[in-house]
């Protein structure tokens, strides 16, 4: 990280050609309500995105969403601002608002449902399916429902879709843009037959499609009981609670020291080559407003690294809620303090067509941790050390379309100011939770050999890095293995004098393979991921005795 600091009046400009969002205005009418009926409503409204989590989860029929939970549910006004969130993705949740922009352009009406994944108009990548809903309980458009999932396959050159040397968006899968799923009540079975056509698990996707429609209509069905219950006074909540979450973030920026913070991370190769790919932050701070500017950032790469800006946004709205306070209610609010900008053309804000597959998953994660770590200077006290900085993305499938397997593995989560990191976990843009053992065997031809945490991962300090997991499974068929991973050569950094975490590894039968590989294996082949860990915080020397004993005791250290 960058030492330079410097006082600036204001935050920069984006440059001409570059892309940037600095959050609409709210159309807010400051319509009083009292605080108890706006506790009350807000409380309400995210119950019901909520209860769309569940009902999309429990009526999911892959085991990434069903089991992993790999999907998001928001509400959003008729002028397309979030209003509620339920706690899911966050890579998902802070790109959502760009789909519903481009559905607003539809002209959408009461009944319709918009289907998109078109990661240049509105999507993240194309895994990710975003069902747009209208929310009209009395005929007319008051606002809408939206759930974003990651399909295990959406076509494409690999099973999985997720092809570590794709250099085009094409080679990626079915490419949506916002089209009607469903027109005034009626499905539109043109466009699932297009979909089914193009994918190879096409029951699997139509059944979890439906369970998104699913999700969509319970909100509708809500929303009107909460507008018999309350009248317009809910639409006024809808304005109260984007700008209470506002004001509060704009509070907590306002004691951030102001100033420019810089730091710069890179990539480890783009799956077509492995040189690093360099991404930079200025991170500036001016009164109650914060601007982050990519620029200096690679140009978009041959390999699918790029991620649309979408993503970026979603990054940097993340740690921007991690350094503020969490338990501000999540909405358009918190987001309108913020903007981000990168240049055409760059990494950050590619131009079709480029691959952008890995963007979503992995540089996500470095926008992350640059982000931070550039925050770090500013507030030292809020910013943990690096944490495993990738989603360690493992897919297994055969081309006959039988099964396909999608899992993004734990690690370290790094050490904090005051307290260990995590053993395990996912970490940054990601939310979910693993495959259980027992769903995976029952789903797919794989056994698990090993699934433990990785002794002496995590950085020594202070306070200890977060352990890294190894994940061994052995292919019981024919299949296609492909990785995309990082933290494989740069370390998760430790700070304050703590080390660094351990870097991944990825071995098919013993050998090691790179960061970012599709492979094809014959059955009884065993690949084992093992994950990064957590960077240590503050210096060894000043470790607990206790603490240390207790690291031993607990097998969290080899040796020592």
């Amino acid at each position: 990280m960058s030492d330079e600091r410097e006082t600036t009046g204001g935050p920069v400009e984006p440059d001409d050609g570059e892309g940037s969002d600095s959050g609409s205005e709210a159309s807010g009418t400051n319509t009083e309500i009292d605080p108890v009926t706006l506790e009350i409503l807000r409380n309400q409204l995210e119950s019901v995105a909520t209860e769309m989590g569940h009902v999309l989860i429990r009526g999911a029929y892959s085991p990434n969403i069903k089991e992993r939970q790999d999907c998001s549910t928001a509400l959003f006004d008729a002028s397309g601002r979030m209003i509620a969130q339920a706690e899911h993705i966050p890579v998902h949740l802070g790109a959502m608002p760009d789909a519903v922009d481009i559905v607003l352009e539809k002209d959408p009406k009461p009944g319709d449902v918009f289907i998109v994944n078109d990661p240049f108009a509105g999507g993240t990548h194309l895994p990710d399916i975003t069902l747009v809903s209208t929310v009209a309980p009395d005929d007319e458009v008051i606002g809408f429902a939206v759930t974003r999932a990651h399909h295990a396959d959406v076509g494409g050159s690999s099973p999985g879709s997720m092809p570590p040397g794709a250099q085009e968006v094409y080679e990626e899968g079915l490419r949506l843009p916002a089209v009607k799923l469903v027109d005034g009540g009626e499905p539109n079975e043109s466009v699932y037959e297009l979909i089914r056509a193009n994918v190879r698990t096409p029951d699997e996707r139509e059944a979890d499609l439906r369970a998104q429609r699913a999700a969509n209509d319970r909100a509708e069905q809500r929303i009107g009981e909460l507008l018999d219950e309350h009248g317009e006074t809910l639409l006024d909540a809808f304005d109260a609670v984007i700008d209470y979450s506002r004001e509060r973030v704009e509070a907590e920026l306002a004691d951030i020291p102001d100033g420019t913070y810089r730091a710069r991370d890179v990539l480890e190769g783009d799956g077509v080559t492995d040189e690093d790919i360099p991404v930079n932050a200025a991170v500036t701070v001016d009164g109650r407003s914060i601007e982050v500017d990519f620029a200096g950032t690679a140009d978009q790469v041959a390999g699918n690294l790029n991620a649309p800006l979408s993503v970026a946004k979603s990054a940097v709205y993340f740690v921007v809620r991690a350094i503020t306070d969490p338990e501000i209610p999540p909405n358009h609010g918190c987001y309108e303090p913020v903007s981000v900008s990168a240049p055409a053309g760059s990494v950050l804000n590619p131009e079709p067509p480029a691959a952008v597959v890995g963007g979503n998953v992995e540089t996500s994660q470095r926008v992350t941790d640059v982000t931070l770590a550039a925050l770090a200077e500013a507030v030292p006290e809020e910013v943990p050390a690096g944490g495993q900085g990738t989603m360690n993305n493992l897919i297994i499938g055969d081309r006959t379309g039988e099964f396909t397997y999608y899992e993004t593995i734990g690690g370290g989560f790094g050490a904090r100011p005051e307290r260990d990191g995590m053993d395990g976990v996912q970490v940054g843009m990601t939310n979910t939770l693993n495959t259980p053992v027992e769903a995976m065997e029952t789903e797919y031809p794989l056994r698990v050999e090993r699934y433990a945490l990785r002794p002496s991962s995590g950085g020594d300090g202070r306070y200890r890095g977060g352990l890294g997991l190894e994940r061994t499974v052995t292919v019981e068929t024919d299949a296609t293995v492909s990785l995309l991973t990082e933290r494989r050569r740069t370390a998760p950094a430790g700070v304050n004098g703590g080390e660094d975490g351990a870097t991944g590894e990825n071995l098919v039968d013993g050998e090691a393979v790179p960061a970012k590989a599709s492979i094809d294996v014959e059955a009884g082949t065993t690949v084992s991921i093992r994950t990064p860990g957590g960077g240590g915080h503050g210096d060894p020397d000043d470790r607990d005795p206790a603490a240390r004993e207790g690291d031993r005791r607990d097998g969290k250290v080899d040796g020592q």
